[in-house]
C-alpha cells in the first residue's frame, strides 16, 4: 500500500468542490431559452378525471404552454414499466397496472401528475397551474396492504383483481411445516417494517432539451444510472431513439435508491421540450419529494421459528404482505422477493425455510428500493425473531446466535443464496468486546438507581451485494444485465482517465477509483480523472445501487487496467530490449527486474502515441476497455450492538453506545468506508426511532409531507459510533471487495429495537419507537 493507493485513508478529492459550493447539480444547469415546469398533481388519492380545462392557465402571464395526458398518449409516449418480472406460485405473471406519465383517466394517489405548465419562471408556472380546472369524481380509497386484500376493498387497477400483484413463494413449504411440527420450541412474532421517505439532500430535478435542427434530445437528471434511464426512455417509453438521446447525471446529492428509477417528470419534460421548442426544467420542492419520490419498506410479516431441544434452529416460516403503492416502479417487484426472502437464512444454519410473499396495490406513493432494498426487511425480521427466541428460551442472545452460526463455506442456503466466505464469530467477538457486553449488568443496575431503564440489543446481519451474474438474474426475471463496464485511457503525457459505467452520488468514486489506479501504476492521484454520468462520454454501464460499485464497477476497472498494463509492458520491454516477463511496474516506472533499467510511466505512454518505435504489428495508443460480470453475489456481514437508556416517565430513549463490527472484505479507503457506515447507521436509527410515512386511511392524504411532520434524525439523536472491520476477502472478484454502502441501514434497526425492548421489558413495540410509542408500551406492560 502506498500513501495514496489501496488501503490509504485519503481525503476525498471531490469534497473540495462540494464544500466550497462549486458542485454542479441538475438545478444548476442553465441553457439559452430555458423555461420552467410546474406539474399539476391530483389532490385526491383515487378519482376519475371527468374533464380538464387548460384555457385559463394558457392565458396566464409568461405561460408558454400547458399540456395534458391525452396529448402525451396521442404522441405515442408509453407507460412506465416495472423491469423485473415476477411470477406467482401458480405460474401466472405479475399483474402490472398501467402507469401513465400524465394521468388522463384515473388518478391513484395524491400527487399523481395530471398536467404540466411551462412558463418563463417557476412562479408563473405555479400560478398558472393553480388555475388549471380539473373535474374529478372521487373514488373509494385504501392505503394499507392488509385492507387492500379484503373483500370489497376499492379496486385500484382492473388488471389486478383484489389488488393482488403476485403471490410468490420460495423454499420448501412441506419440509418447513414438518420441521416445525417436530420442534421443541416455536417462536412466533408479527413484524411491521415501517414505510419510509428517502429524503436525499438534493431533491429530484430534470432538464429536457430538444434540438430540432439535429432531431436530438438531451436530458439532465438526478439519476443513479443514466444509461439505464436512456435505455428505458428510448426502448419502452418511446421518448426518442437511443442514438438521439443523451442522458447526463452531473453531481447528484444523494440517492439511497430513490434515484435509480425513471419517473414521469423526466419523460414529460423531454416530451414537453419537443412540443414547445424550448428547454424545460423542473426541480422538485420538498413537499413534492414526499408526495412523489418512491417510498421504501412497508411490510407486514408473520414469522414462526422452530428450535430443537438443544436450541438449534430447524425451521423458519414467513408470510409477508408488501405494499407496493399505486403503481409498480422500475425494480419494485424484486425488492420483497429476490432481494428479501433469499436473505432469510441470515448468518444461521437453518435447514428448512419457506417464505410466501403477496404484494398489493394501494392508493399511496409507489414503493421501491430504499437503502438496503429488501435486506433491511429480512434482517429486521430475522434478528427480532432470534432476540425474541432467546428471551423465551432463557438463554443469552449472543450465545444463541453463536450456536447457530454457519461455520463452513461455501454454504448453500435453502433460499437460493450460496455464501462464499465469512467469519461471523469474529465480528460477534469484536462487537461484544468493544461494547463491554459482559459489563452490562452493572451498568443496568447503576441506571436503575437513577430511575432509568437500560437495555442492550444485538443484530447479526448479512446482505447480498453486486447482484449477479447477469444470466442468473435474467433467469429470475430481471430485464437487464447487472455487469459493469470501464475504459482506461492513458494520455500521451501519462495522465489517466477512467470512464466508468458506475455513478457516484456521494460514495467517493473519484477518490477510491483513482486509488486503485494509483496502486497499480504508481502515478499520483492528481493525474487521474474519473469520468461518469454522461451517456455521450461513457460506454454503456449499469449505474450504482446495491453496494455494487466496488465489487462490480472496480472489478471492471481492474480488467481494463490488466490490458493497459500488458500493452505498456510490451512497449517497455521493446524499448529496453528486455523480456516482457521481466517488466514490473513500480512507483510510476516500468523496470526490468533485477537491473537498473527503467522508464518513467509518461515516457512509455508518449511512446505509445508517437508510435516511432513500437513492437511489430502493435497499434498506437494506450486505451483499453472491459466489461465485468460477477460470478456470484458478495456477502458483507457483521454484528451491531446498541445500548440505550429509557426514561420511563416520558418514553424518551437515549442511545448511550453503538458498536459496529463489519466484514466488507478488502477495503480501498477505510475513511470513506467508515463514513458510509456512519451514514447508514444514522438512517437505520432514523427508521427505528423517528421516521414513518403516515396516510389518512379515509382520504389517502399524506399526513407526513414536510419535515414538520416527518422526523429525520439530527445530530443530538445520534451517539458517537465505534466501528471496526474484520476481513474475509471475497473470493469472487479480483479485489476481494464485498461492499459497504448499505450495511449500516441494515444492521442498526433491529439492534436498536432489541435494546429498547430489553430495557422496557416488553416485546410489543414496532418502529418507529417514538417517545409516545415507548411510553405506551411501558404503560401497557404495567
Amino acid at each position: 500500500m502506498g500513501v495514496e493507493g489501496i488501503g490509504a485513508r485519503v481525503a476525498r478529492k471531490e469534497d473540495k468542490r462540494f464544500l466550497t459550493g462549486k458542485g454542479r447539480y441538475t438545478d444548476d444547469m442553465s441553457v439559452a431559452g430555458m423555461k420552467y415546469a410546474y406539474f399539476v398533481r391530483s389532490p385526491y388519492a383515487h378519482a376519475k378525471i371527468k374533464s380538464i380545462d387548460l384555457s385559463a392557465a394558457k392565458a396566464m402571464p409568461g405561460v408558454i404552454d400547458v399540456l395534458e395526458g391525452k396529448q402525451l398518449l396521442a404522441d405515442g409516449i408509453g407507460n412506465l414499466i416495472c423491469g423485473w418480472m415476477i411470477h406467482s406460485k401458480d405460474g401466472s405473471p405479475m399483474n402490472m397496472g398501467a402507469w401513465r406519465p400524465l394521468a388522463h383517466d384515473t388518478v391513484r394517489y395524491v400527487g399523481d401528475a395530471v398536467a404540466i405548465v411551462i412558463a418563463d419562471s417557476v412562479g408563473q408556472a405555479r400560478d398558472a397551474g393553480e388555475v388549471v380546472s380539473i373535474d374529478y369524481e372521487e373514488l373509494p380509497v385504501v392505503t394499507d396492504a392488509i385492507s387492500a386484500m379484503e373483500s370489497g376493498a376499492p379496486q385500484i387497477h382492473p388488471e389486478a383483481p383484489n389488488n393482488l400483484i403476485y403471490d410468490w413463494e420460495i423454499g420448501d413449504g412441506s419440509a418447513t411445516d414438518k420441521a416445525l411440527s417436530e420442534a421443541a420450541h416455536i417462536t412466533e412474532i408479527e413484524i411491521h417494517n415501517n414505510r419510509l421517505s428517502p429524503n436525499p439532500m438534493e431533491p429530484r430535478a430534470t432538464l429536457g432539451i430538444y434540438d430540432s435542427a439535429e432531431d436530438h434530445y438531451t436530458c439532465y437528471t438526478t439519476s443513479q444510472n443514466p444509461h439505464v434511464a436512456r435505455l428505458v426512455m428510448s426502448a419502452f417509453y418511446n421518448v426518442a431513439p437511443e442514438n438521439k438521446l443523451r442522458v447526463i447525471a452531473p453531481d447528484v446529492g444523494g440517492g439511497f435508491g430513490s434515484k435509480i428509477y425513471i419517473y414521469p417528470e423526466e419523460i414529460v419534460c423531454l416530451w414537453a421540450s419537443m412540443k414547445t421548442g424550448v428547454p424545460v426544467k423542473w426541480t422538485s420542492d420538498r413537499t413534492e419529494a414526499f408526495l412523489t419520490d418512491a417510498h421504501g419498506r412497508d411490510h407486514v410479516s408473520k414469522v414462526k421459528m422452530g428450535f430443537d431441544k438443544d436450541n438449534r434452529m430447524i425451521a423458519l416460516k414467513v408470510d409477508t404482505v408488501a405494499n407496493l403503492g399505486a403503481y409498480m416502479s422500475l425494480f419494485s417487484s424484486s425488492v420483497p422477493t429476490y432481494l428479501y426472502a433469499t436473505l432469510l437464512s441470515g448468518q444461521y444454519e437453518i435447514p428448512a425455510i419457506h417464505c410466501n410473499v403477496r404484494t398489493v396495490y394501494t392508493n399511496t406513493v409507489p414503493v421501491d428500493a430504499y437503502r438496503g432494498a429488501g435486506r433491511p426487511e429480512a434482517t429486521y425480521l430475522l434478528e427480532r425473531t432470534v432476540e425474541t427466541a432467546a428471551r423465551e428460551l432463557g438463554v443469552s442472545p449472543a450465545e444463541l446466535r453463536r450456536q447457530n452460526f454457519i461455520r463452513s463455506f461455501p454454504y448453500q442456503t435453502p433460499v437460493i443464496m450460496n455464501y462464499d466466505a465469512g467469519d461471523y464469530e469474529a465480528s460477534l467477538n469484536a462487537a461484544m468486546s468493544a461494547a463491554d457486553w459482559n459489563g452490562f449488568a452493572s451498568r443496568r443496575e447503576e441506571a436503575e438507581k437513577r430511575g432509568k431503564k437500560r437495555g442492550i440489543g444485538m443484530s447479526c446481519y448479512i446482505e447480498a451485494c453486486g447482484i449477479a451474474p447477469s444470466q442468473a438474474v435474467g433467469s429470475l426475471g430481471a430485464g437487464v444485465g447487472l455487469w459493469e463496464s470501464a475504459e482506461v485511457r492513458v494520455n500521451a503525457v501519462g495522465t489517466v482517465e477512467v470512464l466508468t459505467g458506475s455513478h457516484s452520488h456521494g460514495q467517493g468514486h473519484e477518490t477510491t477509483f483513482a486509488q486503485l489506479v494509483a496502486e497499480r501504476i504508481g502515478v499520483p492521484l492528481d493525474s487521474i480523472s474519473i469520468v461518469h454520468g454522461d451517456t455521450d462520454k461513457v460506454q454503456m454501464g449499469m449505474g450504482t445501487y446495491g453496494s455494487r460499485s466496488g465489487a462490480v464497477g472496480m472489478s471492471a476497472i481492474v480488467k481494463a487496467l490488466d490490458k493497459v498494463e500488458a500493452k505498456a509492458k510490451k512497449i517497455a520491454a521493446h524499448l529496453m530490449e528486455a523480456d516482457e516477463s521481466d517488466i514490473v511496474i513500480e512507483n510510476g516506472e516500468l523496470k526490468v527486474a533485477g537491473t537498473d533499467k527503467s522508464l518513467p510511466w509518461f515516457q512509455v505512454a508518449l511512446a505509445a502515441y508517437t508510435a516511432h518505435n513500437l513492437p511489430a504489428g502493435m497499434e498506437p495508443g494506450l486505451k483499453e476497455g472491459a466489461f465485468y460480470d460477477p460470478t456470484n453475489f458478495t456477502f458483507p456481514a457483521g454484528c451491531y450492538i446498541c445500548e440505550v437508556e429509557v426514561d420511563p416517565e416520558t418514553g424518551k430513549t437515549e442511545i448511550v453506545q453503538f458498536v459496529a463490527a463489519d466484514d466488507f472484505g478488502n477495503i480501498i479507503n477505510p475513511m470513506i468506508v467508515e463514513g458510509q457506515v456512519h451514514g447508514g447507521i444514522a438512517q437505520g436509527i432514523g427508521q427505528a426511532m423517528l421516521e414513518g410515512v403516515r396516510y389518512d386511511p379515509r382520504t389517502g392524504q399524506l399526513l407526513t409531507a414536510s419535515f414538520m411532520d416527518y422526523a429525520m434524525p439530527r445530530a443530538d439523536d445520534l451517539p458517537s459510533f465505534e466501528v471496526s472491520h474484520q476481513c474475509t476477502p471475497c473470493p469472487g472478484n479480483p479485489l476481494g471487495i464485498k461492499g459497504c454502502g448499505e450495511a449500516g441501514a441494515i444492521g442498526s434497526p433491529p439492534a436498536l429495537i432489541n435494546a429498547i425492548t430489553d430495557a422496557i421489558g416488553t416485546n410489543a413495540l414496532n418502529m418507529p419507537a417514538t417517545p409516545l410509542a415507548v411510553w405506551n408500551a411501558i404503560q401497557a406492560r404495567n
